[in-house]
């Protein structure tokens, strides 16, 4: 049974969610970030989640690799694509996007310190990331319009991931989310799903715990 580790709130809950929609048995074992006695290090030398151990051992890391890995265990599921589609390609799309673009940009906003030392220079550091990251915002927002999920009418990976940014708009309760409403009415949409109140719950528990 392979086992993910996550971190609630972080960004391994896309992978998370992506388990419960496709009913895959699995355990979660959720870890402590930014800690050098955290157990992530163990399976990731890079102390990030998500991480995905599999049954013969292997250990798979990054977004990026994880979501489409999931998608395509079980095709029938819809969650991805048919190799050589277009539509598959509209599917990485969105997470190089997502993972090359969005991700990146909140980390000026959340976290000036790994970019300067000096405090004296963090306000400086948020102001030109929050500036950065409402542009991307404002991009996915307009690829949304007209769009019930990111490629259209189906649920696929890549709305799990962009599902992780949208939760960490709406815990800061960003005044953003007005000028956005095609992102908010994703996440509304996002938030109502079985898979994602399943992922909510599980990851409440900080203790490892089979799933299915």
């Amino acid at each position: 049974m392979p086992t993910l580790y996550v971190a609630p709130g972080a960004c391994s809950f896309g992978a998370h969610v992506v388990l419960k929609e496709l009913g895959i048995p699995h355990e979660i074992a959720a870890v402590p970030l930014r800690t050098p006695d955290s157990p992530i290090h163990r399976s990731n030398p890079l102390g990030r989640v998500p991480a995905l151990k599999l049954d013969s051992g292997e250990v798979l890391t990054e977004n990026g690799a994880i979501l489409p890995f999931l998608g395509d265990l079980k095709p029938e599921a819809g969650l991805f694509a048919t190799a050589g589609s277009v539509e598959r390609a509209r599917i990485q799309e969105w997470i190089g996007f997502l993972n090359s673009d969005l991700h990146p940009a909140f980390r000026p906003v959340n976290r000036p310190e790994i970019f300067h030392d000096d405090s004296a220079t963090h306000d400086a550091i948020k102001a030109k990331g929050t500036e950065r990251l409402l542009q991307l915002l404002q991009i996915v927002d307009r690829k949304l319009e007209g769009k019930t999920w990111a490629i259209g009418d189906r649920f696929t990976i890549a709305d799990a991931y962009l599902g992780v940014f949208w939760r960490w708009l709406q815990r800061t309760q960003s005044p953003w989310l007005a000028q956005l409403p095609n992102l908010s009415a994703f996440g509304a949409r996002f938030d109502q799903r079985p898979s994602v109140q399943a992922a909510l719950a599980a990851e409440q528990a900080p203790v490892q715990q089979k799933a299915a």
